[in-house]
């Protein structure tokens, strides 16, 4: 008894995706503003500046705040005086002195500011190159669909954050742990010690512990960065079907390509037996090749091959030449020559005009004796 199995063999067939990214696919995701690229080196960038720029420009900027603390301070007891003649501090006092240091605060901080975006901008530039794309800011439904936030919540990617997180947060805690237990000697005299001296000495450690958490995260930038360009390639991995589904839309079907190219050739056929009548003599080879020639000393300088072919072109391109009474002539270097170094349309090279004008001679001169 035989048992007939039936299989469905799309069950073998690999869906996963195996091939690697096309150009197009990779400028398209780019398009949408889909690049690998890592906030946490930005951010330890920015930071690890902006730390940096603030040491570096710290006795600037204590110059510039004693200033603005000085004048105001100096301020204060005409402000009272007057406020004992009037009966009270009259609200525009108060609103002048409130937007006089606010802007010397905008003043002495807009320049980090400024600095902090120049900076993340640059960063940006060199993980990805310059785009800009409205894509990311258009509103998409499906981040509204809470099935898809659940997804969210608990993917691999997000998992991925909380571990970075609870590190970061790790490593901030021992480097501040580590740097303030180094310096523990003198924080144990800062009441002893001017205010200014204190606001020095605190600075510096903040300052010590800022830097040395933005290296650390700085060398995490660069672990995540490597981590998001693999994810990112892996994310517009194609399938084959996509890879050819591509292709079609970019190159076109190669089976309809193939039907149009036929057309195409069976068009320029038909051309060229039209054009056979009109011919003054076929060359032939005699059996695999045929090239017809015309001449009109009013419209060019030589004769132009017409029409030509090999085996089933060639002996239609005989059998309208016979129907209509056009001269056929056996010579197979000629044949050969001009099949292959002449195109339909086109005049004959100089270095044939001996050769074929010796053929229209011959033809002519059949003519009349005809």
């Amino acid at each position: 008894m035989d048992l007939l199995l039936q299989y469905n063999l799309q069950f073998f067939a690999n869906d996963d995706a195996t091939e690697e990214p096309t150009a197009k696919k990779t400028e398209d995701a780019r398009k949408k503003g889909q690049v690998a690229k890592s906030k946490e080196l930005e951010n330890a960038v920015v930071l690890l500046v902006l730390f940096l720029t603030i040491r570096i420009t710290a006795g600037l900027m204590s110059d510039n705040f004693g200033n603005t603390f000085r004048y105001v301070y100096g301020h204060v007891p005409d402000i009272l005086s007057n406020a004992a003649m009037e009966g009270g501090i009259s609200t525009i006092t108060i609103r002048s002195m409130l937007v006089y240091i606010m802007t010397r605060i905008i003043v002495i901080c807009l320049p980090f500011f400024l600095l902090g975006v120049l900076v993340a901008f640059l960063i940006n530039v060199l993980q990805f190159g310059f785009k800009v794309t409205p894509e990311p800011l258009k509103p998409k439904l499906d981040k509204l669909n809470p099935a898809s936030g659940i997804k969210r919540i608990f993917s691999k990617d997000s998992l991925f954050e909380l571990l970075k997180s609870i590190l970061k947060i790790a490593i901030i805690a021992v480097i501040a742990y580590t740097t303030i237990k180094d310096q523990a000697d003198r924080l144990f005299v800062i009441y002893d010690i001017g205010v200014v001296q204190a606001v020095i000495l605190m600075g510096t450690i903040i300052l010590d512990v800022g830097i040395r958490i933005s290296l650390v995260f700085l060398a995490l930038g660069f672990v995540d960065l490597l981590y998001q360009k693999r994810k990112h390639h892996k994310n517009l991995m194609m399938t084959k079907q996509e890879v050819k589904d591509e292709y079609k839309n970019t190159e076109g079907d190669p089976a309809v390509k193939s039907a149009q190219r036929q057309r195409m050739r069976e068009a320029s056929q038909r051309r060229m037996m039209q054009d056979v009548p009109q011919a003054d003599v076929v060359i032939t080879n005699p059996t695999h090749l045929a090239v017809a020639l015309q001449y009109d000393g009013e419209k060019n300088r030589a004769p132009i091959v017409v029409a030509k072919g090999e085996e089933y072109v060639a002996a239609k391109i005989k059998e309208v030449a016979r129907e209509h009474g056009v001269q056929i002539i056996e010579d197979k270097p000629l044949a050969r020559m001009l099949y292959t170094t002449v195109d339909v349309g086109q005049e004959i090279p100089p270095e044939l005009y001996q050769t074929v004008a010796e053929v229209l001679a011959m033809v002519y001169s059949m003519k009349k004796v005809s």
